[in-house]
């Protein structure tokens, strides 16, 4: 079991009632993960999916020589590995912590429980991944129009949120992976940044000093 109000505040169950929630509750287990531990890997059979308590998770793809591209970052509050519960596949990515990290593992069968007893509530599931597919969207439109310098400043940007000064929650391997580029072009792009005085850096803290050119540079 789990506190409930952690599973009320996820986007995907908010419309549920008490009952709903408590239904879950019963069947969820959390899962405590150190860095570098993998939840799954691409293809893996499924039957649950998680809400991260604490920490961040790393979704990600590998190619067949290795290379990885991170697909998403997964904080406090997100939901993840869902997409089998509607397709009955494996998964389609890995999911790896990047640090200390702990989830919440809700089996498919409650949920599917919950959603024939009251099919409407699916329409929260439609929004979630209406959401998603834009973000897809988007991050076509990115690796499109936008080069590895535009690509860096908007990761930036994303991993910084509301805040000036931030540590980046992943390596400079991971990073290059969100941006879809080589380690060597992203720290180009950086010292770039930090040459300009648009940053300022100290090993994996970074100060955004000038954060209208740096958006300006992320579109």
């Amino acid at each position: 079991m789990t506190d409930v109000s952690l599973l009320a505040a996820v986007e995907l169950f908010a419309q549920l009632n008490e009952a709903e929630l408590q239904q879950l509750d019963k069947v969820a287990e959390q899962r405590v993960m150190r860095r570098g531990d993998t939840l799954f890997a691409e293809d893996d059979p499924s039957n649950e999916l998680f809400v991260v308590v604490r920490g961040r998770i790393a979704i990600a793809k590998k190619s067949i020589d290795g290379r990885e591209s991170m697909m998403a970052l997964m904080e406090q509050g997100d939901l993840f590995g869902e997409m089998p519960l509607f397709d009955n596949k494996g998964r389609s990515a890995e999911a790896r912590a990047l640090e200390p990290s702990e989830v919440i593992v809700i089996p498919y069968a409650a949920l599917r429980q919950v959603y024939e007893a009251r099919p409407e509530l699916l329409w929260s599931v439609t929004d979630m991944l209406v959401s998603r597919l834009r973000g897809v969207d988007d991050a076509l439109a990115d690796s499109v129009f936008l080069d590895v310098t535009g690509r860096t400043a908007k990761r930036l940007l994303e991993l910084a949120g509301d805040a000036d000064e931030f540590s980046l929650p992943i390596t400079q391997e991971e990073l290059a992976g969100m941006v879809g580029a080589s380690r060597e072009r992203v720290n180009k792009a950086i010292a770039s940044f930090i040459r300009l005085g648009w940053i300022d850096q100290s090993e994996r803290r970074y100060r955004i000093t000038d954060r209208e050119q740096l958006s300006r540079r992320a579109i």
